[in-house]
């Protein structure tokens, strides 16, 4: 058995937990977000507190009891509080601007880069350097944040492109200049 499966999840004011066959669904101020139990793995709700249980007569191993377990604590989270990124665009020119469901990069190509922003997530630009995206389902907001970052990681040397808000980059040394030898 799991560790980290057998804990039980503190289940806030205002979440409601359901599950209807191997379907959980939970719903919050947040949004709604469901999951596929898989063939024996149960949930079971009391007292404001939820529990991912193993049928012992099926084979399923710890480590799908900690990740259900991780995933029903996620949604939990995301339908109370949310998830959030936020991404720095760093060079000359770069910037980035919301137009209705589409998010508009200018990173230096002799294009505009262009991505649709799914629809369970909300996205803000700051500053048109700052890119925030919020959303119930952590998958998601970590995907997105992911693709955008992936148009044009930083790179080494001068430090230039998408970075995540509080990452580090390390920088290398470029050419140096070579001295007379002999």
């Amino acid at each position: 058995m799991s560790r980290l499966g057998k804990t039980p999840i503190d289940v806030p004011n205002g979440i409601e937990i359901k599950v209807v066959g191997r379907k959980l669904n939970v719903k919050g101020p947040k949004g709604d977000l469901s999951l596929e139990l898989i063939d024996g793995l149960s949930v079971n709700v009391e007292n404001g507190k939820a529990l991912v249980e193993i049928d012992e007569a099926k084979e399923v191993s710890g480590s799908f009891h900690g990740l259900y377990r991780s995933l029903l604590n996620n949604m939990i989270v995301g339908t109370s509080k949310g998830f959030e990124k936020k991404l720095v665009l760093i060079g000359v020119g770069y910037r980035a601007s919301v137009q209705g469901s589409k998010l508009d990069l200018q990173l230096g190509f002799s294009h505009p880069v262009q991505l649709d922003i799914p629809k369970s997530i909300q996205v803000s630009v700051e500053k048109s350097t700052t890119i925030t995206i919020t959303g119930a389902d952590k998958h998601t907001v970590g995907q997105f944040a992911a693709a955008i970052r992936a148009k044009k990681a930083p790179e080494p040397y001068k430090g230039k492109g998408i970075r995540y808000e509080n990452e580090y980059v390390r920088k290398k040394a470029g050419k140096a200049a070579k001295g007379k030898t002999g």
